[in-house]
């Protein structure tokens, strides 16, 4: 049993080769070609002092968020009412 397909349009693509090939120049390039300054450099840091103040700001409410933590297990608060 053979199906036929049900795309009648299909045979008539332009640009595709026997086999669903594509011949050379149908296809847009791999690569733009911009050779100017984007505006930007790629390769940017963050200075290291900021970088180093968000790992401590960060360390802060970890180290908070565990004592509050150790302090509800022990019954700290119990203590204080």
């Amino acid at each position: 049993m053979v199906s036929s397909n049900p795309d009648p349009m299909d045979e008539n693509i332009t640009g595709l080769e026997p086999g669903g090939g594509v011949p050379p120049g149908e296809t847009p390039p791999a690569e733009g070609s911009i050779s100017s300054d984007q505006g930007h450099s790629e390769g940017a840091k963050a200075g290291k002092a900021v970088s180093r103040l968000w790992l401590v700001a960060i360390s802060i409410v970890v180290v908070l968020i565990a004592l509050f933590f150790v302090g509800y297990i022990t019954g700290l608060f119990d203590l204080l009412s």
